[in-house]
């Protein structure tokens, strides 16, 4: 295992909007939450989750352009899923393809999706795979079936690109998740305190499943079966004290991982309804065995300022979902798409000394 990383000089500029709704009914309710990904060509692509009325969710499909002079150029080429499989559908209104990730596994040599599939039974993973990055083909849902692991609504999944070691010794390939707990039963400010009295580690958390890469280059469905799952993350005072999840795919640097992650900190819990504030920090896990955490940010990397980012769908969110490594303006300089007030996309630029 690598050292701990003591100390990680990180500057944040950010780039302004990337995206919202242009009026059309598939993104009404907004157009948020990118996963992103360069295809075998170099071309970017983002993977928005457009929500339609009723909070029907499909994953698009976007070839972005930074232009010279600054800001962005995206243009729509319709959706890499919509709704269709049983696991994402239900009667009821609020169901889809929610929040993407993209990760290209060169072991693989294929482009891995994991998304929330939120159909009859709520949230829960799924996996995607593409060859070219812009048709995709359903793998299926995502199975914990070993002794002691979380059975239900599960988010924030996002796969390494190289194989790992296991807890267990197993080259594996991993993935962020983050269970949920069962408090929607209770409302508005009632459930802050009983949060707020749970230790830190069983609050929602990060934490690295893990499948044996062997048995998915065998057979790709393999992808599904899960078969170690570690705490790596969980809140803590500083920030991030209500829950934590995993944010974009992680990406290597020569400390280890590099990630982003979001946490979650009640802001006003005054009125009926408390306020939250979802904020952005750095993770860095350990090269050969991420369940080793090496790095942490103290506080917030970004936290919501803007206008778009104070005032949306759900107001004071700033949520990575996307990273796009940028070596053509220096080296250990990366991109950073996210959702702004769950409303529209925003991108930063990520500078590590």
């Amino acid at each position: 295992m690598t050292n701990a990383v003591v100390q990680l000089d990180a500057t944040i500029e950010r780039l302004g909007l990337v995206m919202e709704p242009n009026g059309d009914p598939s993104e009404v309710e907004g157009t948020l939450n990118p996963a992103c990904a360069r295809t075998r060509e170099g071309a970017l692509l983002l993977y928005p989750r457009d929500v339609a009325a009723g909070n029907i969710s499909r994953v698009g499909r976007v070839g972005v352009v930074q232009n010279s002079g600054g800001g962005f150029t995206a243009g729509r080429d319709g959706f890499a899923l919509e709704p269709e499989a049983p696991y994402e559908l239900r009667p009821n209104p609020g169901y889809g393809c929610e929040d993407p990730r993209v990760t290209y596994i060169p072991e693989l040599d294929r482009y891995v999706m994991a998304y929330t599939a939120f159909g009859p039974e709520g949230p829960r993973i799924a996996v995607a795979v593409s060859d070219d990055g812009r048709s995709w083909t359903r793998i299926g849902l995502m199975r914990f079936d070993q002794p002691g692991m979380h059975v239900g609504d599960d988010k924030d999944a996002a796969f390494f690109p190289e194989p790992v070691v296991s807890p267990a010794g197993v080259p594996s390939l991993a993935f962020y998740h983050r269970p949920m707990l069962h408090l929607s039963a209770v409302d508005g400010r009632a459930a802050i305190p009983m949060i707020e009295r749970l230790p830190f580690a069983d609050r929602e958390s990060i934490r690295v499943g893990y499948v044996p890469v062997a048995a998915v280059k065998a057979d790709i469905g393999a992808i599904l079966d899960v078969m170690e799952s570690e705490l790596v993350l969980s809140p803590d005072e500083n920030w991030g004290s209500i829950k934590v999840g995993g944010g974009t795919p992680p990406v290597r640097i020569a400390e280890g991982w590099l990630s982003i992650f979001h946490g979650v900190d009640v802001i006003d819990n005054s009125g009926t309804r408390p306020k939250f504030r979802y904020a952005a920090g750095i993770v860095v896990h350990d090269l050969r065995e991420p369940h080793h955490i090496l790095y942490r940010s103290p506080k917030p990397l970004l936290a919501p300022e803007s206008e778009r980012e104070r005032n949306g769908v759900v107001d004071n969110v700033v949520f990575p979902t996307g990273i796009d490594p940028r070596p053509d303006l220096g080296a250990r300089t990366f991109d950073i798409y996210y959702g702004m007030a769950d409303y529209s996309i925003g991108a930063a630029r990520l500078r590590l000394a």
